[in-house]
């Protein structure tokens, strides 16, 4: 579990000084165990694929360091085949699992089932990329639309470089030109520098980070693209008397799905949301102020929520 660092998070708590300061987060999952051959059971393969299914994303970590003391399993260090190899054995898979939903998928065309038909062209137009040597997401079906066939490709994806402190500039340099023609995000770490850091107290890990020229960890580097792959926001709720706590939220969800994060009867209960503006707060520093300026906002069932929003529910259950 790493907390998203927000320099406004720590802004707030500067502000109102309460007990307590609390991050959102991204929580990581270390699934090892994947090879070629996964898709045919091979090494962890079946383990490896049965919990890969339960993310929301996928981080893939590769090897850009060389040490003769860390053998790598195909001999040469190659980050982009490695990442070719992850990504055509969870194609193979994805390739049986589509072959089984349309297997199902025509036993409900013959019993004419609800959705059956648009299940159906769905499912053609992704076995049709995946043939191609194309994962499922470029087929551009929401998460929801393709829920029921179990697919691995479909997820979004980021890529790790697992580097040195004097890494193989054409091996990395490589590497960055094939993330970059994908469009995707590259996160550079030292798993060494970071087994270092892990290891300080906060006040000489910031020394060292700043040694470095860094202003985050790689762990925090990680979390903050995992939260623009998932396409999050944060608000915040603050007191002084409680905490101040940053609660991540999918962009374009409204109020009432806001509360729910805080507590699910927030949702059921919504009557209305006090929204203000995180640069107002900064600016005028209390909320007395903002009140006596017209800016904090009364906001309904259909507002749109947005990144920095400070929020306090009203509910009745």
């Amino acid at each position: 579990v790493v907390p998203v660092p927000d320099k406004r998070l720590d802004a707030l708590f500067d502000l109102f000084k309460p007990p307590k300061k609390v991050a959102s987060y991204i929580k990581f999952v270390d699934i090892a165990g994947l090879m070629k051959g996964a898709s045919k059971g091979e090494g962890l393969g079946n383990k490896f694929l049965a919990n890969i299914r339960e993310v929301d994303a996928i981080v893939q970590v590769v090897r850009v360091f060389k040490d003769p003391d860390v053998v790598h399993v195909l001999g040469e260090v190659d980050p982009v085949r490695d990442i070719e190899v992850i990504e055509t054995e969870l194609m193979l898979a994805d390739m049986e699992s589509v072959d089984k939903a349309i297997e199902k998928n025509g036993r409900d065309l013959k019993a004419r089932t609800k959705d059956a038909e648009e299940k159906k062209v769905r499912l053609e137009a992704i076995k049709k990329l995946l043939a191609d040597g194309k994962p499922a997401r470029e087929a551009g079906y929401t998460l929801d639309e393709v829920r029921d066939f179990n697919l691995l490709t479909v997820k979004p994806v980021f890529f790790v470089a697992n580097t040195s402190e004097q890494p193989d500039q054409a091996v990395l340099g490589k590497l960055r030109d094939f993330i970059k023609a994908r469009g995707s995000i590259l996160v550079e770490i030292s798993a060494k520098i970071e087994s270092e850091i892990i290891e300080l107290p906060d006040e000489e890990k910031a020394i060292f980070l700043k040694d470095l020229g860094e202003d985050y960890t790689g762990l925090e580097k990680m979390a903050i693209a995992g939260y623009k792959l998932l396409d999050q926001i944060s608000f915040f709720t603050a007191g002084s008397e409680d905490e101040v706590r940053a609660w991540n939220l999918k962009r374009g969800l409204k109020a009432p799905q806001a509360a729910g994060r805080i507590h699910t009867d927030f949702e059921k209960g919504f009557i209305r949301a006090e929204v203000y503006a995180f640069d107002d707060i900064m600016k005028y520093k209390d909320e007395k102020t903002l009140r006596e300026k017209g800016l904090i906002r009364s906001e309904g069932k259909e507002y749109v929520m947005k990144d920095g929003d400070i929020c306090f529910f009203k509910f009745n259950v």
